[in-house]
C-alpha cells in the first residue's frame, strides 16, 4: 500500500512540474487587432480630360408643315474635352460605396450636319455640357473602387455654318441651342498608392459615359438676316466619352474604421 501511495505522489509531483514548465514556456500574448481599412466617406474634387464620339439621327423637313424631305440618316464625329467636378461618397459597409456628384465638360466634340436636298454640309460642336448624378460602387480592394453611375445631363451645341460640296460658304446656318438629357456610365477609381506612389488623398479615375439628348428641330437660316430658308433639320444627339481624372479626397488621411 505504501508503494502505491509513493508512486502516486511521484506521478503528481512530476505532472505539476511539467505543467509549471509549460506555463513558464508559454507567456501570455495579446491577440492582434484587426487591420484598419481606409474610409471612403467624404468630399472630393477632380479634374481631367479625354475624348469622345458624337452620333446624331437626322432628317430634313419643310418649315411649318414638318413634312419629311429625307429619310433618317446617322451622322457622326469625334473630339476632345476637359472636365472638372466634385462629389460626396458614403461607405455604408466594408465593400459598398454610394455617392452624389456634379461635373462640367468643355471642349470640342464635333458632328456632321447635312442637308442633302441642296448639297450643303456643316459641323456642329458640342461646346460644353454639365451633369448631376449618383453612383454606386464596390471595393475590389481597400483602395480600388469600381462603380456605375447615372443621372441628368445638359449640353450646349454651337452654331453650324454650312458649306457647299465644293467647300464654299453656302450662306446658311443653324443657330446654337441647349438640350436636356440623361446619361449612364461607369469606371474605376484607385489610390495612386496602387502604383507605388506615396500620395495620401490622391486618386485617379477612368470613366466611360454615354449621354442622350432630346431631339431638336433647327431652322435653316440665311446668314446675316436670319430669314427662314423653308427647311428645318431635326436631330437628336448621342455622345460617348472616356476620361481620366485626378481626384483629391479630403478625408483620406483622417479617421479609419476597423474591419472585423
Amino acid at each position: 500500500m505504501k508503494k502505491i501511495v509513493l508512486a502516486l505522489t511521484a506521478v503528481a509531483a512530476m505532472t505539476g512540474s511539467a505543467s509549471a514548465a509549460d506555463l513558464a514556456a508559454r507567456p501570455y500574448v495579446k491577440a492582434p487587432m484587426a487591420a484598419p481599412v481606409a474610409n471612403w466617406t467624404g468630399f472630393y474634387i477632380f479634374g481631367g480630360g479625354g475624348g469622345g464620339l458624337s452620333n446624331s439621327d437626322q432628317h430634313v423637313q419643310t418649315t411649318g408643315t414638318n413634312t419629311a424631305l429625307t429619310i433618317d440618316q446617322r451622322q457622326g464625329g469625334s473630339g476632345w474635352f476637359g472636365t472638372v467636378g466634385l462629389g460626396y461618397d458614403w461607405q455604408f459597409s466594408s465593400n459598398w460605396v454610394a455617392g452624389v456628384f456634379a461635373d462640367g465638360q468643355f471642349g470640342s466634340i464635333r458632328a456632321t450636319v447635312q442637308d442633302p436636298t441642296v448639297g450643303i454640309t456643316g459641323s456642329q460642336k458640342l461646346e460644353d455640357s454639365w451633369a448631376a448624378g449618383v453612383r454606386l460602387g464596390w471595393l475590389v480592394a481597400p483602395n480600388v473602387l469600381t462603380y456605375v453611375n447615372g443621372g441628368y445631363s445638359g449640353a450646349h451645341f454651337g452654331q453650324t455654318n454650312f458649306l457647299t460640296l465644293a467647300g464654299v460658304p453656302a450662306g446658311i446656318h443653324l443657330n446654337s441651342y441647349n438640350r436636356n438629357g440623361w446619361f449612364i456610365g461607369g469606371g474605376v477609381e484607385n489610390s495612386l498608392n496602387f502604383f507605388g506612389i506615396t500620395s495620401p488623398g490622391w486618386f485617379m479615375k477612368t470613366e466611360y459615359r454615354s449621354a442622350f439628348y432630346n431631339a431638336k428641330t433647327s431652322n435653316e437660316l440665311v446668314d446675316g438676316t436670319n430669314a427662314l430658308v423653308g427647311r428645318d433639320i431635326r436631330a437628336n444627339s448621342w455622345n460617348q466619352t472616356i476620361s481620366t481624372s485626378l481626384v483629391y479626397r479630403f478625408n483620406w488621411t483622417g479617421p479609419v474604421v476597423a474591419k472585423y
